[in-house]
């Protein structure tokens, strides 16, 4: 093999992990053939010493060049500004926190020696908690049934993408942001590999369920229109449940000569519906406010500064 291979990590707030990693990864990217690699650490405005650390380490490694936002855009503008600015002939996406595992890489790179543009990992033993993993198995079940891409399931970030497929990614700069999505949205060959899940190597996650719950939020909006398919079928089945109901009341009416009595089930029926309305308008206004998000065309991330080596630039509609 004789292609170059760029790692991109976006981090936030990562300084207990970054020597381990930055070592793990050296060990790797000196094993691995063809060259020279690369390792583009993307800081999405860390509060504490991660910036000054990768300082540091940029300056002792030649490989190593990092991207610094003007403040947190969040992980997939991130990913997104690493992806605008590596140049290698592969790219190997992974997180900083050591879950993602560099000495995995290899196994990515042979297969994208053998033809694959794309191979994502497929997260096996997960070391979260059962609520947590409970919750990926739900969200993964509906993007697999409700997204017009198929979606691969169990799959991360992690993962090698072809030359072609990052150019292919960086045309699409929609503001709320799922990688992974898109990943699959632009096609060539892809593949996936069983990658076990390792757990963080030091401190916590700064990704919480609210975080992941607006992933999943963007993932399912951007992917699926399914969700306001829905409220017409409901509202196809209330029209039909009334039509039946109605029917019911006029037999009685004019055949038995009798009202039918249901004060209280009116009153339900009549809450449920106004619940149902009200959910379904919110949903509607999801879609609206990622309409008015896109309309603004406000860029996705900022650069405050770079170190090290020179970094490919951007395209030209994110300055």
């Amino acid at each position: 093999m004789n292609d170059s291979i760029s790692v991109a990590i976006a981090v936030y707030n990562e300084r207990e992990n970054l020597d381990e990693l930055v070592r793990r990864l050296g060990a790797v990217l000196d094993d691995l053939p063809g060259g020279p690699h690369s390792v583009l650490f993307v800081d999405d405005g860390s509060t504490d010493d991660t910036l000054a650390r990768l300082r540091e380490l940029s300056s002792g490694d030649s490989r190593i060049s990092v991207l610094a936002l003007s403040r947190n855009f969040g992980h997939q503008a991130a990913l997104t500004a690493a992806l605008d600015h590596v140049d290698g002939d592969a790219v190997v996406l992974m997180d900083g926190d050591l879950q993602d595992a560099p000495e995995a890489i290899p196994q990515l790179v042979r297969k994208f020696e053998e033809g694959y543009d794309v191979v994502y990992a497929v997260r096996v033993g997960r070391k979260e908690g059962p609520l947590l993993r409970g919750a990926y198995r739900v969200f993964y079940w509906l993007m697999a049934r409700l997204s017009s891409t198929p979606l691969p399931q169990g799959s991360g970030d992690f993962g090698l993408l072809s030359r072609r497929v990052v150019e292919a990614l960086r045309l699409h700069r929609e503001q709320h942001r799922y990688i992974r999505g898109l990943r699959a949205l632009v096609g060539f060959r892809q593949t996936g590999l069983e990658v076990e899940r390792a757990p963080r190597h030091a401190g916590t996650s700064r990704y919480g369920l609210t975080g992941l719950f607006k992933l999943a939020l963007d993932g399912l909006f951007a992917f699926s229109v399914a969700p306001i398919r829905a409220a017409a079928a409901l509202g196809a089945l209330a029209i039909a449940g009334s039509t039946v109901y109605t029917i019911y009341v006029l037999w009685a009416r004019l055949i038995r000569h009798t009202t039918p009595q249901g004060f209280t089930t009116l009153i339900i029926a009549m809450v449920f519906l106004a619940g149902v309305q009200l959910f379904f308008l919110g949903i509607i206004g999801e879609y609206v406010g990622r309409i008015y998000q896109e309309a603004k065309d406000r860029p996705l991330y900022l650069v405050a500064e770079t170190y090290g080596r020179d970094l490919e630039d951007p395209p030209s509609d994110d300055t």
